[in-house]
């Protein structure tokens, strides 16, 4: 290989053999449940990075099947969504992922800057239940639970509120264990067809464990439960702030 075949033909690691290929990446029939809660408001202060800005002691934690996934197949995620503002504008702070496959994992962290760990989350009906979990080396560290399909929901509005920005802090670190990279990054998912969208009774307790810390930010309150399938695209993301360079 020359210098010019590698410049012209990175794209990620291994150089020879991506754990990924490149995007934008399709998903159908993704599935979600999305438990919403009240947590400590300092608590919460303390994960949240500037320029963002809380917007109210909230955060949702979801559940996530993905059946049919361009270059990564099938597989289950689940993590914690903050919402937030930059510059007055809504949207939602990514504080915590668990993926059960590798592909996504490494795309996730080393394109957009994903706060992705290897777990198990799953979900599944369980007779009139939707029933989430997450597992981390054996151990539950969530669980949360909805009645099925007990209430049909506007689809207009659950496009419009996942077609708002998602931010993510992506950090890389130098050979020398410095940081290179250290941004705060936005995408926003397109293309999003809601096929189907429903709320019901919620339930969600979190476990402590000290590589998935979900319990940090402690269930308050259940505010509310929604299950929602659609179509929808992850295009490449944005930076939005360098913090190496705004030292």
């Amino acid at each position: 290989m020359t210098e010019d075949d590698i410049r012209n033909n990175a794209f990620a690691m291994p150089y020879t053999n991506s754990a990924f290929p490149p995007g934008p990446y399709r998903f159908t029939d993704r599935e979600y449940l999305i438990i919403t809660y009240r947590t400590d408001p300092d608590l919460l202060r303390k994960v949240i990075p500037a320029p963002l800005q809380m917007t109210e002691p909230v955060v949702k934690f979801e559940f996530i099947n993905m059946p049919d996934s361009t270059g990564f197949g099938h597989y289950c995620e689940s993590g914690q969504v903050i919402p937030v503002t930059l510059d007055g504008i809504a949207g939602g702070y990514v504080h915590s992922m668990y993926l059960n496959d590798h592909p996504p994992i490494a795309a996730g962290r080393e394109l957009w800057g994903f706060p992705k760990k290897l777990g198990e989350p799953e979900l599944r009906v369980h007779k009139d239940t939707l029933v989430g979990s997450l597992d981390y080396s054996d151990i539950r560290v969530a669980t949360g639970t909805m009645g099925f399909k007990h209430t049909t929901l506007d689809t207009d509005k659950v496009k419009a509120s996942m077609a708002t920005p998602s931010f993510l802090l992506k950090i890389i670190p130098h050979v020398d264990g410095t940081p290179r990279i250290c941004e705060l990054v936005q995408y926003n998912l397109t293309d999003i067809t809601i096929k189907g969208a429903w709320g019901g009774p919620g339930a969600l307790d979190l476990f402590p464990h000290a590589l998935a810390p979900v319990s940090a930010l402690p269930v308050r309150e259940v505010l509310s439960a929604v299950h929602i399938l659609a179509d929808l695209t992850l295009p490449y993301g944005s930076v939005v702030y360098d913090y190496l360079a705004n030292k």
